[in-house]
């Protein structure tokens, strides 16, 4: 059987503007990038794209 949840008589939240979940986002992501060693893949590959589009 299938549970429903039940309504409270609650408005839903308002959604979140992306330049504010991009910005409580960032400092995670680039701990992350830090710790795991990601940055050198991003360097890599943000230069080959500009590579490949000729700059």
């Amino acid at each position: 059987m299938a549970r429903t949840a039940v309504r409270t008589g609650t408005p839903r939240p308002e959604r979140r503007h992306p330049l504010v979940a991009t910005a409580m986002v960032l400092p995670l992501a680039i701990v992350l990038a830090v710790v795991i060693g990601g940055v050198e893949a991003v360097v890599i590959q943000a230069s080959s794209v500009a590579g490949m589009l000729g700059r």
